[in-house]
């Protein structure tokens, strides 16, 4: 396997991560490098949500998709997840939450529809996708999609949450242009700085774009940090980026292809926030059958949330890192 830093005059070593979730092993090329830490699903899935009833705009065909997870001022942990093809009309979309007491907790506890889209501020009816959320300066930040647009809510205690408009009365921060769908926004503080991860797709064909900001509220000019490759150039091949700093300067990007019971999600690795191939497989570590997953962090102990196979609901299981020696 080709190292991804085989041109420096240094040696960098080559952390190796392969998740094994449950039964669903995650597929890997060959192993030539030096692996020293794995990463692995210790016990079982715990379902936390299913699929909620939204009165008048419940749909048979409704489902939980894209969701950001947190821990609100209070304690308790917040789920907000995008459910498509509801019956509110424009692009079917709208975010609804949930409430736990412990990240560890099982069904935990629907509290209705969260935030629906606001055609008075520029927002597309029924476009709203994929909340992320941060604490920063004693606030909770929420990025999340309209359809067209990565935009901005603040909340003061993590469970109620206003738009944060500019000028033009709209919360929209940037953009790709039109009608490429920029959506799924991630936050990463690292190096000083807020990135935002998120994709899009120019000419129909999925790129993972990164921005940064010193303040949430005014970014950069994009760069694709992740396109092509194993996990292809399809609309939806670079769904859903998620990064996570494992130690410092070491970066995984988590990159999902395909929803269901064929989901896929392919796992990167890089010392560089900014490059994970651009049709580069030598950043390229595994495969593995699960979408949309988000790791979270809660003391030293790691957990990975993610969708259920059959789209009905969203799964947390614990994350260990080990050393390959480990028993």
């Amino acid at each position: 396997m080709k190292r991804p830093f085989a041109k420096k005059s240094f040696t960098y070593v080559f952390f190796l991560v392969i998740i094994v979730f449950g039964a669903f092993g995650c597929t890997t090329k060959e192993i030539t490098d030096t692996s020293p830490m794995l990463a692995v699903i210790e016990g079982q899935w715990w379902q936390v949500t299913g699929n909620p009833d939204l009165g008048k705009y419940t749909s048979e065909n409704q489902e939980p998709v894209d969701f950001g997870i947190w821990q609100a001022a209070d304690g308790t942990w917040q789920l907000w997840s995008c459910i498509r093809n509801t019956k509110c009309g424009g692009h079917t979309r709208l975010f609804y939450r949930w409430e736990g007491k412990n990240i560890t907790d099982t069904n935990w506890e629907p509290k209705g529809i969260a935030m629906m889209s606001r055609p008075e501020y520029g927002e597309p009816k029924g476009g709203l996708q994929a909340p992320h959320v941060v604490l920063y300066k004693g606030k909770y930040w929420m990025a999340y999609g309209d359809w067209n647009n990565i935009c901005l809510a603040v909340s003061e205690d993590g469970k109620n949450f206003e738009r944060v408009l500019n000028k033009k009365k709209s919360a929209a921060l940037f953009t790709e242009g039109p009608g490429v769908n920029t959506r799924d926004a991630m936050l990463l503080f690292t190096r000083g700085k807020w990135h935002c991860y998120y994709t899009a797709g120019p000419s129909k064909k999925g790129h993972v774009f990164c921005r940064t900001s010193k303040d949430l509220k005014h970014w950069s000019d994009s760069k694709i940090v992740a396109y092509g490759g194993i996990a292809g150039t399809g609309w939806a091949s670079a769904e859903c980026p998620h990064v996570v700093e494992l130690t410092p300067g070491n970066y995984y990007l988590f990159r999902t292809q395909y929803y269901g019971p064929g989901a896929q999600t392919s796992l990167y690795f890089s010392r560089d926030p900014f490059n994970f191939g651009i049709n580069d497989d030598s950043y390229y570590l595994c495969r593995f059958n699960m979408a949309a997953p988000e790791i979270v962090k809660v003391g030293q102990q790691y957990y990975v949330a993610s969708l259920n196979l059959n789209l009905d609901g969203i799964r947390i299981a614990k994350l260990d890192w080990k050393t390959a020696d480990s028993p």
